[in-house]
């Protein structure tokens, strides 16, 4: 087992020696030690005029249950009132196309384009009401997501002894489907005293329906027989004027300004090279997402969400030009996906 670990540490920092040099013969910097991917920044950089088309595939499932008291208790033991039990079941299936470009031996330009697909069934009871019937309320939502368009660069030339330093700037569209623009079951408004309706939508948005900007900054260190990585990241979203929520019948109920939660991001994974074709990874991610605010005041019921997601990821590379990546992520904290699963198939031209 021990010689197993000095092998894998051994094949990681021939990786970093042979970056070094090669990038020494090119003019250029040393290039990050390679290590299977987790997370959404890449810390391996493409090659000056190198091109790497990524197909993907991620696939997130989330379940919550909800016991709402509606009335008042007299004892412990008795209830005046209804009791609304609901469990909530979310599947979401991202397919995308990355193109990744290397500028130069240090900055590669990457483009995303998403197409997204959504379902969510909500499944309630009204206990004491006299009857056993479960209402069931389905719906879903798929096309085209927010597109996405990234820049990094490597800062240091980096070394065996040294850690690498990438930093990044993505920036996301609002090409997916308006929020804001799906019908909703409300027949005039879905907030105030003349709601009707719960609010639900009748199709799901494949958009976030704001624009947004998220620089980074990722680390890499060889430590044998290991590889540390992690990276932190803050999302700014910008806020939008003039909202208004499409209800039934066509009509619109005005919302004014809407300022979603910024982002604060941060992970960290240690990667290891078990032989010269197989590496793995295990991870952590933790997103720390603000309140929602309208009109400068917070939505109610909108509070700080917590996201801490732990990861584990297997790289195999097929050719030098082909590798197949593979993660899976289960979530760690009540508003974070139950499971997530990641496919990506990279090809180098």
């Amino acid at each position: 087992m021990r010689g197993a670990r000095w092998q894998g540490g051994a094949v990681a920092l021939w990786m970093v020696a042979c970056a070094a040099a090669q990038a020494q013969q090119q003019g250029g910097a040393a290039q990050p030690p390679a290590v299977a991917p987790l997370f959404e920044q890449p810390g391996v950089l493409t090659p000056r005029g190198r091109l790497v088309l990524e197909p993907s595939a991620q696939f997130g499932y989330s379940s919550s249950n909800r016991v709402v008291l509606v009335g008042y208790t007299i004892i412990p033991a008795l209830l005046i009132g209804l009791v609304d039990v609901r469990e909530v079941k979310r599947n979401t299936l991202t397919g995308a196309v990355s193109l990744r470009y290397g500028l130069t031996n240090r900055a590669e330009l990457e483009l995303k384009l998403p197409y997204v697909y959504r379902s969510d069934s909500t499944v309630s009871r009204e206990i004491f009401t006299g009857t056993g019937v479960d209402r069931v309320f389905e719906t879903s939502g798929k096309g085209v997501g927010d597109a996405e368009l990234a820049l990094r660069y490597q800062l240091n030339q980096g070394g065996a002894d040294q850690p690498y330093y990438v930093a990044g700037l993505r920036v996301k569209s609002r090409t997916g489907t308006d929020p804001f623009s799906v019908v909703t079951d409300c027949s005039k408004r879905c907030v105030g005293p003349n709601a009707t309706g719960t609010g639900l939508p009748l199709e799901l948005p494949t958009g976030s329906g704001f624009y947004a900007v998220q620089p980074s900054l990722t680390w890499l260190y060889a430590s044998d027989p290991a590889i540390l990585f992690g990276s932190v990241s803050y999302l700014y979203n910008f806020k939008r004027s003039n909202v208004s929520r499409k209800v039934l019948a066509g009509d619109w109920e005005p919302l004014g300004t809407v300022a979603p939660g910024d982002v604060l991001g941060f992970n960290v994974g240690i990667g290891l090279a078990i032989n010269d074709k197989v590496l793995v990874s295990l991870g952590y991610d933790h997103s720390s997402i603000a309140r929602t605010r309208q009109n400068g005041v917070p939505v109610p019921g909108s509070v700080r969400t917590q996201l801490g997601t732990l990861l584990m990821g297997v790289s195999y590379r097929l050719s030098d030009k082909r590798t197949i990546n593979v993660a899976v992520g289960a979530g760690l904290t009540r508003d974070t996906p139950d499971v997530q699963l990641s496919f990506r198939l990279p090809f180098t031209f």
